[in-house]
């Protein structure tokens, strides 16, 4: 065996067994020390805040994971790059709000710009997934999960209150266009 071919093996027991068995890094086995990129973060665009939703690749299961209130854009991406950093991102998936009609306009636009500098920033592939109607049924689930009407002015009249329910459907719509887009990868059959 090569010097080289020696440095790409290593030995690990298992953990089900206790017995050694040789291990290549071309294997699904991460070496060790190396963290093995499993996360999908899903992004719901906004001018004022970025919704994120996270999914792992084996489990394929979307779920709510923060807003980040919009400061600029270079503090943006270093918060995204922590954020990708922190939860072993190996793909990240943009909503691009289109037209109901499915024509581009502005918002769509800049959330593709976003989605284009957030991939060539941080270094990972970024696939945008058609958001229509993704923050209406966001809202949807939301009020069955925990009972509260998000278009009620009257119940929803302090400022705070609303920016945080904001901010729980910016989070939701970010998971439900993960969700999608997890779907849509699962019926094609491709691997996440």
């Amino acid at each position: 065996m090569s010097k080289f071919q020696a440095s790409k093996l290593w030995l690990a027991p298992s953990r089900y067994t206790g017995t050694v068995t040789q291990s290549t890094i071309d294997s699904p086995e991460a070496m060790p020390g190396e963290i093995r990129r499993t996360g999908i973060l899903g992004i719901d665009y906004g001018r004022a805040r970025i919704g994120l939703a996270l999914a792992n690749a084996r489990t394929a299961l979307a779920r709510p994971l923060d807003t980040l209130k919009r400061i600029n854009r270079n503090e943006d991406i270093r918060r995204l790059r922590e954020i990708v950093r922190t939860h072993a991102v190996k793909q990240i998936v943009v909503g691009l709000p289109l037209r109901l009609d499915g024509s581009r306009g502005e918002m769509a636009e800049e959330a593709a710009r976003f989605g284009e500098r957030i991939r060539k920033q941080l270094g990972i592939p970024v696939e945008m997934v058609d958001e229509r109607l993704t923050s209406w049924e966001a809202e949807r689930l939301l009020e069955d999960h925990s009972g509260k009407v998000f278009h009620d002015d009257a119940k929803t009249s302090h400022k705070k209150r609303r920016e945080s329910t904001r901010a729980s459907v910016d989070a939701m719509a970010a998971a439900v266009i993960l969700r999608e887009y997890l779907e849509r990868e699962q019926i094609a059959g491709k691997s996440i």
